[in-house]
């Protein structure tokens, strides 16, 4: 009843000459597609947060904007927050430069963490597992262990239905050739019953009877399967045919373009990182945050890996070269060094980071020496300097002089990036750079050193030498790292649903902040009839601003938040709601196809009204990808309307209006019915409304109807259903 209540207003009456005022006044935003080159969060009661990009500058126009005042951060060059914006989400802390601009490799991504536990009871969730880390011959309780086993059960504990998949080698485990036993292998694993199954080639709602024998259904090998490293579309939507959710919990393949990470996600309704996914994200964005920071940069390829050695020379303050990159820096500075240890076409790589790191003042430390063999007599060994290596000797290990410098330059360090192994040309026993490296970097971390250490090879020898592993921060898998560092978008990390960036203070934006939500997803047919008009040049220009802000004046009681992609148009909107006064008024720039349900999440009051008006006809094309309205948006509606909510839909094309309705109807879960009005007045012969209910129309819908076109409009009303049995589910009564 508290939501009818709030709904009255459907069946009220405007005030016209406070309509004629606001129409002549506002004219608002545009779009539904979020901007990947900035992102706008701004509270009424001077708060304003913006993310600048690159040698992007934000110039505020209006007066009350100029008042503010910014504060850098300690992210050089990346971001601003001006006034009182006291704490972002993790999330919002992954933007670095990079030679003078943004790394902006890491979008803003709904995690399991916050994803609402009740939602995840009775659905079918597919978990993309790394087995590396699971299926490991032996198996400890370090922290990536513990993140992705957290994972599985933390799913299973919320009533989930886990399917689980992933790719492996007999490099990873001998002892598992076939699904059975890798099935068993998880079984011990998790302390829970894992049941294999060769269903992906024919995988139906009929296979689903398996797992309700067990706890879990594990697929077979994805590796046997060419649809997966082609990304196959088909391939994909076979695995994920009974899927609700998908979660992917391999951050190592995060790099790679596969069917199970990036092809997947494209049928699921949500798609979100595991804990350990996340886990790898964090520790990535916690880089460079401590000063003084030293990279260590063991292997090999230089030439493909120097957009990323540059980057760490621009945020590093000194960097230690313990592999073969180390002989094409030597060649660099005109040192000798034998043919067979140069790399083609290496030569202006190396000089282009040695000229970065002079004009940045930093060291670059080589080897002095190294020791050697041949390989005639592997097993006798030599110490070289490093400039004068016989031909015939082959260097196999660091030398002690270099060490030594080592050990000199690390010692005031208050963060360390290793990464990549201390290898040269043939492998030995007797190598002991890495154990004595890992020596020095123990005694580091008791002064309160941060390390970090990327690369199997690096991570096996801290496991190995160390008597502090707790105390290391590690990345078993290099790959993806040195694609991050290259400013490369990871396209499985691109594939997961997106988050808004930051913690919203709702108390900022509201004068009461527990008061129910209507939320407008705003369209941009106004902005292209209004810029085709060469109407309206300073003022915001946005029909649905306009809905907005007019209902908020009417109902003061409710709460009116418009999600717009435009954010030059928002910042105009929250100007005007500012200047008028309007308290219970706000707009976010965002893409709301991605983020409404981390938004309205976060509300600390009910969902009672939700209205997409006019959407652009050519992102709702059914072969658009990228179409406004996806499965995601309307599960996640479904989702978070309160009981008995509204959601209202028009459009001036009626394909448009019924692929909305359509939409809505498949994918609302069975929670959303059309409202009875077949016999009413109200509604034509194929039922859709003659009048908006509202009593408020946007700028574009009024220009249709002042031209005698027709309007194509349609209520929805959310059934109360019983939520399940769990304990994670509270009811709160509407």
């Amino acid at each position: 009843m508290a939501v009818r209540q709030s709904l009255a207003f459907l069946s009220g009456q405007g005030e016209s000459p406070y309509m004629e005022e606001m129409t002549q006044n506002l004219n608002l935003l545009q779009g539904i597609l979020f901007p990947s080159n900035s992102c706008f969060y701004y509270c009424p009661t001077n708060t304003l947060m913006v993310l600048q990009h690159k040698s992007c500058s934000y110039n505020r126009k209006r007066d009350n904007l100029r008042k503010y005042q910014g504060t850098q951060s300690s992210l050089p060059g990346s971001w601003k927050v001006i006034d009182h914006v006291e704490k972002c989400s993790l999330q919002a802390q992954g933007a670095y430069v990079h030679d003078g601009g943004e790394l902006d490799a890491f979008p803003h991504i709904q995690t399991l963490k916050v994803f609402p536990k009740e939602e995840l009871f009775a659905k079918v969730v597919m978990v993309r597992f790394d087995s590396t880390i699971l299926l490991q011959k032996q198996l400890d309780l370090k922290t990536q262990v513990t993140s992705a086993v957290s994972t599985i059960k933390y799913l299973f504990e919320a009533g989930a239905k886990i399917i689980l998949l992933s790719d492996w080698s007999m490099k990873i485990n001998s002892k598992l050739p076939v699904v059975e036993s890798v099935a068993d292998f998880l079984s011990s694993v998790l302390q829970l019953k894992v049941a294999p199954s060769r269903c992906i080639s024919n995988f139906s709602l009929s296979k689903m009877e398996e797992l309700a024998k067990a706890d879990m259904l594990l697929l077979e090998n994805l590796s046997e399967f060419k649809g997966e490293l082609a990304n196959c579309s088909k391939f994909a939507e076979q695995l994920s045919s009974v899927i609700d959710i998908f979660v992917n919990d391999s951050f190592s393949n995060s790099h790679k373009i596969l069917a199970s990470t990036v092809g997947v996600p494209r049928f699921c309704s949500a798609c979100v990182a595991g804990f350990h996914f996340e886990e790898s994200l964090c520790q990535l964005k916690s880089l460079f945050h401590e000063k003084p920071c030293i990279a260590i940069i063991g292997g090999g390829n230089l030439f493909d890996k120097a957009t990323a050695v540059r980057y760490l020379a621009s945020r590093c303050d000194g960097l230690v070269l313990v592999g073969m990159m180390a002989f094409q820096i030597m060649h660099a500075l005109g040192l000798h060094v034998p043919l067979n240890l140069l790399e083609g076409g290496a030569l202006k790589e190396a000089s282009n980071i040695i000229q970065l790191a002079r004009n940045r003042k930093i060291p670059i430390l080589y080897p002095k020496d190294f020791w050697c063999t041949t390989n005639d007599f592997p097993k006798q060994m030599e110490i070289f300097p490093a400039h004068g290596i016989l031909d015939g000797w082959i260097p196999v290990d660091l030398g002690p002089k270099a060490l030594d410098e080592i050990n000199s330059l690390l010692r005031d360090c208050k963060e360390i990036i290793w990464i990549g192994p201390v290898k040269f040309r043939l492998p030995s026993q007797v190598i002991s750079g890495a154990s004595k490296l890992v020596s020095k970097l123990d005694k580091l971390t008791q002064s309160n050193c941060k390390i970090t250490v990327i690369g199997n090879m690096a991570c096996q020898a801290v496991m190995k030498e160390s008597s502090f592993v707790s105390d290391y921060n590690m990345v078993e898998n290099a790959s993806a790292v040195w694609e991050f560092l290259k400013g490369r978008k990871l396209p499985s990390l691109m594939a997961l649903d997106r988050a808004y960036p930051f913690e919203i203070d709702w108390n900022a934006a509201y004068s009461h902040p527990f008061q129910p939500l209507v939320v407008d997803i705003g369209s941009d047919t106004i902005l292209r009839f209004l810029c085709a008009q060469g109407e309206w040049p300073y003022l915001p220009y946005h029909g649905n601003g306009l809905f907005l802000l007019a209902m908020a004046k009417r109902r003061k009681d409710l709460n009116f938040l418009g999600l717009e992609i435009n954010e030059k148009l928002v910042r105009r909107c929250l100007d005007c709601a500012h200047q008028s006064s309007i308290m219970n008024g706000y707009f976010i720039a965002t893409n709301a196809t991605s983020t409404f349900r981390s938004i309205v999440s976060s509300y600390p009051g009910e969902l009672v009204l939700v209205s997409i008006q006019c959407p652009n006809p050519d992102f709702n094309k059914p072969e658009h990808r990228w179409r406004m309205l996806q499965r995601s948006l309307v599960e996640a509606v479904a989702d978070r309307l309160a009981s008995d909510g509204k959601v209202f839909l028009q459009s001036d094309i009626e394909a448009v209006a019924v692929r909305m309705k359509e939409h809505f109807l498949k994918y609302g879960k069975g929670k959303l019915r059309v409202e009875d009005n077949e016999e009413s007045a109200e509604t034509d012969r194929k039922g859709w409304l003659k009048e908006n209910p509202f009593g408020v129309h946007s700028d574009w819908e009024q220009h249709v109807v002042d031209r005698g076109a027709p309007m194509y409009r349609l209520m929805l009303s959310k059934s109360y259903s019983p939520p399940p049995p769990s304990p994670t589910n509270v009811v709160i009564a509407a």
